[in-house]
């Protein structure tokens, strides 16, 4: 690592995040004192998009090599008042939560007081959201049955293809034009809204090609003012890469690298398209150029390098926005989601692992920042080397690069209709996500709580915690007379909710339509300009939305402990059983004694338990999958939690596998914590009973001790594990590589263990900054080794 990397990498992590009222302000005044109300909703917001662009700060860095910021600085956050604005609760809660706070200081706390909230207040998209929606749907989501992403992110958990390292804006903005000719001359009845919207994207193209502009004119004076040669010409470069690039195609890798870079700005400055957004496939993308550099001369190994670390420290520059409400509490995280993928298939299906992808992998191992994440697409066509590479990555402790089935990824988009091309053209998002890069608007909606269900369903349609009535009275649990009963009450009462899950989500993906259209995102994603559709009205070649389910193992685990006792050994009565439950085991340890260790429990290769497993994933799909949504897609299904099975623990009582009330529930498709206890094949076998291909992405995270690792050949069977598993179809599989021991110490001494990092769900972060809960969660997960 050269010392200016070393010097700017070293700035981002100690740099302090702290809230930018910047963007919030120039939003405000432009809705305030320059928008006349005469402007199309589209053009409005293409118009507020220029107006930030052109007044935010700039900001350039001593040494760096790639520009551009999300806020006046590295680490400055931004807010987004339109979609959800920050009481002044949150702003304290942010200034002082013990982890993960955003330094907020008095001017802002004026600011937001007496301009931001008396602006948006009944205006924000959170504000509209919460009256539109009908009062079943906010009593599931007050009670945790579900979550709601789009209460505070704004649609779009998307991802790039390879047509910006094609394209200029320039272009981009000829195709606007001929197809506003093609729609004056046309007969649509809906022809001026869709004018309007393709004017608005010409706009917000124009609006990067500025932002650049004033780049470049920074950097030109910043290069006249330097003393030293070497920085003066650098700058001097420097500049005429942002005179280059977004308005024409890039032609060199640092050109491709900055493109990509005012790209991602403009996106995340638009909005909060639910963070996510990356340049996908970064090693083919940047491949030719690479190639191209080294052949002219101008380029090297270790020059190409430095580019990639340079810009791997802007990601870590920009902390996802903060949260508002009961969320600003529980999201301890800065992480912003960004996932870079590597490996894979091209479009032919050919291995696509290539000397980009190697430089990559170096450059991930030599940072060892949070930001952006990483992953590999391993394909049965990648190398063996390929894969040794990522684990030896891993073993380190650092919980990147996750690993991602090419095959299973592949094969989840055919089954939802896409074309083969763009289906080996994509990968994951996110955590976990699957998606057509550059062609699909994939949104995830929110987490569905199913041991919640199952808990509503004991308590025939009452939730325990509040007394209220959230779902049908399908009988008390003393009714049934054998387990398919029971079943087939929580078969209806998932449907229910569903139901009102789904019927929220198209009023809300109606009002996103409505109220803040993204005519800048819907640039880059085909086919909104061919259409004249934005991002959020169907624009996309596809539309889909995903509704996650959390804690399978959970209610699997539940549902095994109430068949095995009360309906078959009968050794447990249900009265027992749910006054066990209420009582929150008080006086019951026989009782859940027996539940914890003499049931059966999902993760064993137990096909008692697993079979119960699949049925419930089977429900759940067939609730959900293929259901229409506003936008011309459907809705579909993930299997992940991110951290909600932390928060979705807190609002579900105790559970008849005897685990305690508040506790959290059983993470991803991950068995309950500490309930596996035949070994990691076991668990895959049992992961690998239920369809992946059915879902769009499934999560699954196991915990080995370091020892694995000591040895060349331990490489060799983890790689064979994760081979296995992908034979089977798993989607997706990250290892924490750390012992329980030195977790607890972290926990004791945190100042001993600042740099302690660990694979939380579809994430890495730093242990000491999780919350005790999700510490304690990841101490409890079952520590594998390998024979």
């Amino acid at each position: 690592m050269k010392e200016r990397i070393r010097l700017l990498r070293g700035k981002s992590l100690e740099a302090e995040p702290l809230i930018s009222i910047e963007r919030a302000q120039l939003i405000t005044d432009f809705y305030s004192n320059h928008d006349d109300g005469t402007m199309s909703i589209p053009r409005q917001r293409a118009s507020a998009f220029r107006f930030i662009l052109e007044k935010k700060e700039i900001h350039v860095d001593d040494g760096e090599l790639i520009v551009g910021e999300r806020g006046p600085g590295p680490k400055e956050t931004p807010t987004y008042p339109e979609i959800c604005t920050h009481t002044m609760k949150d702003l304290e809660i942010l200034d002082t939560r013990e982890k993960i706070r955003f330094s907020v200081c008095d001017e802002v706390r004026r600011i937001q007081r007496d301009e931001i909230i008396p602006f948006w207040s009944g205006r924000s998209i959170r504000d509209l959201l919460f009256e539109r929606v009908d009062d079943e749907w906010k009593a599931a989501y007050d009670s945790g049955i579900f979550t709601e992403f789009q209460e505070q992110r704004a649609p779009g958990h998307t991802v790039l293809d390879d047509k910006i390292y094609r394209m200029g804006f320039s272009d981009l903005r000829g195709e606007i034009a001929e197809n506003i000719e093609k729609f004056k001359s046309g007969d649509n009845v809906d022809k001026e809204s869709r004018l309007e919207e393709l004017m608005a994207m010409d706009t917000a193209a124009e609006s990067l090609i500025m932002f650049a502009g004033r780049y470049a004119k920074k950097l030109e004076a910043l290069s006249m003012e330097e003393t030293d040669k070497d920085r003066k010409d650098e700058l001097a470069k420097m500049a005429s890469v942002c005179r280059k690039v977004p308005e024409n195609a890039p032609e060199t890798f640092w050109e491709a690298l900055q493109y990509y870079w005012f790209v991602h700005l403009g996106v995340i400055t638009e909005l909060n398209t639910w963070d996510s957004f990356n340049p996908g496939r970064l090693d083919r993308h940047l491949l030719p150029f690479y190639r191209n550099d080294i052949a002219a001369g101008i380029l090297d190994e270790e020059k190409a390098k430095e580019l990639l670390q340079s810009f791997w420290i802007k990601f870590n520059n920009q902390p996802a926005p903060p949260k508002v409400g009961v969320t600003a509490q529980e999201s301890n995280t800065y992480t912003d989601f960004c996932l870079i993928n590597l490996g894979g298939v091209d479009a032919e299906g050919d291995d696509a692992v290539n000397e980009v992808t190697y430089l990559i992998l170096d450059v991930i191992e030599e940072m060892r920042l949070l930001q952006p994440g990483s992953m590999i697409q391993l394909s049965r066509k990648n190398p063996e080397d390929f894969l040794h590479r990522a684990l030896r990555i891993i073993k380190t402790g650092y919980g990147q690069p996750s690993i991602f089935n090419s095959e299973a990824i592949i094969g989840e988009m055919l089954r939802q209709g896409k074309d083969i091309v763009d289906a080996r053209n994509g990968g994951a998002s996110g955590c976990v996500e699957t998606g057509a890069f550059g062609k699909e608007c994939y949104i995830l909606t929110g987490y569905f709580n199913l041991p919640k269900v199952l808990e509503v369903t004991l308590f025939n349609g009452l939730d325990p915690l509040s007394g209220e009535r959230l779902g049908p009275a399908t009988g008390e649990a003393g009714s049934f007379q054998s387990f398919q009963e029971l079943f087939d009450a929580f078969r209806v009462q998932l449907r229910h909710f569903v139901d009102i899950k789904i019927r929220g989500n198209i009023i809300i993906e109606e009002l996103w339509s409505e109220v803040l259209p993204a005519p800048f995102l819907s640039l880059l994603i085909d086919d909104c300009i061919v259409k004249g559709l934005d991002y959020n009205s169907g624009g996309a070649r596809y539309n889909s939305s995903y509704i996650q389910g959390v804690g399978l193992g959970s209610v699997t685990d539940s549902l095994a402990a109430l068949k095995f006792h009360v309906f078959e050994k009968k050794d447990v009565s249900i009265g027992s059983m749910m006054k066990a439950i209420r009582s929150d085991f008080e006086s019951f340890d026989e009782l859940r004694h027996i539940l914890l260790q003499e049931s059966p429990k999902y993760g064993n290769d137990d096909d008692y338990a697993d079979s119960i497993m699949t049925e419930v994933f089977n429900e759940y799909f067939e609730a959900v999958d293929g259901r229409p949504n506003w936008k011309g897609g459907v809705f579909r299904i993930d299997m992940l939690p991110t951290t909600c099975h932390v928060y979705f623990g807190k609002v579900t009582g105790a559970m008849p596998d005897g685990r305690k009330a508040g506790k959290p529930l059983s993470e991803g498709i991950s068995p309950v914590q500490g309930a596996d206890r035949d070994g990691p094949t076991a668990v895959l076998r049992s992961a690998a009973k239920f369809d992946h291909i059915k879902t769009g992405g499934t999560l699954l995270n196991q915990k080995f001790t370091p020892g694995i690792f000591s040895e060349e050949s331990g490489i060799e069977k983890v790689g064979h594990l994760v081979r296995s598993y992908f034979r089977m179809m798993g989607h997706h599989i990250q290892f924490n590589v750390v012992e329980a021991d030195m977790l607890r110490k972290a926990q004791k001494t945190p100042e001993d263990y600042r740099n302690l990092i660990v694979r939380v769900a579809g994430y890495s972060d730093y242990f000491v900054d999780l919350g005790t809960e999700l510490q304690n969660e990841i101490i409890e997960r079952t520590e594998h080794g390998i024979n």
